[in-house]
């Protein structure tokens, strides 16, 4: 059967259609999630890495929320000008604990994977309420509620016991401490923690390398 006869076929059998649409699918689906399961390299955690703390968590899930993750992405790339720009490139071991992971696919705004250290915490404060009072020609909107709203801490114990049941290592006395590490705190200064320690599972950073290699902001 030539291969304008089998398109013909195919045209002709909705059935047959739609089986060949989920068994070419099925292939493609299957390159892209066999890869994660059976390479130890993505599920094995770096040196550095570990589970987020309860105030850490909470800053990811604002900075989540917030839509950050759609200007910003979380991935330097092995090329040498992000790496010049950025520091060290981004590697498997480092998001074995984000759920979901936010590497981003458009960089309005750049890359904040390893963002953390390289501003103080008084700086990012002011970034995140007025941008352009210290990044004049931002285009990043403003996030003043931010320094207003308290911290929930209604629901970080249920985070953690099920990031707990995914596998993450948390002991039970990391979930009962965490109510009390987020009591008294804005969700301005959850977030600023949370960027503070972005890069830092990095299994190669010095305490100074990665944030010399950076330059630009929003």
């Amino acid at each position: 059967m030539s291969g304008m006869s089998l398109h013909k076929k195919l045209e002709e059998n909705a059935g047959l259609l739609i089986f060949g649409i989920l068994f070419v699918s099925a292939i493609g689906g299957l390159v892209q999630v066999l890869p994660a399961i059976l390479q130890d390299s993505l599920n094995t955690a770096s040196a550095n890495a570990r589970v987020y703390n309860a105030v850490e968590l909470t800053g990811r899930d604002i900075y989540i929320r917030e839509g950050c993750s759609v200007c910003h992405s979380q991935q330097v790339r092995p090329l040498i000008a992000e790496v010049e720009r950025y520091g060290p490139y981004s590697q498997a071991g480092e998001f074995v604990y984000d759920r979901p992971f936010l590497w981003g696919s458009k960089r309005t705004g750049p890359d904040l994977h390893r963002i953390g250290g390289k501003y103080s915490d008084d700086w990012h404060r002011i970034h995140l309420i007025d941008p352009r009072s210290v990044v004049p020609r931002s285009i990043m909107p403003g996030y003043p509620w931010l320094a207003e709203r308290d911290v929930k801490t209604s629901d970080i114990q249920a985070k953690l016991r099920a990031l707990q049941l995914l596998g993450h290592p948390y002991e039970q006395a990391d979930i009962d401490a965490a109510p009390g590490q987020l009591e008294g705190m804005k969700e301005i200064d959850a977030l600023i923690v949370y960027l503070q320690m972005l890069g830092s599972f990095h299994a190669e950073d010095s305490a100074d390398g990665h944030s010399e290699n950076q330059s630009g902001a929003h």
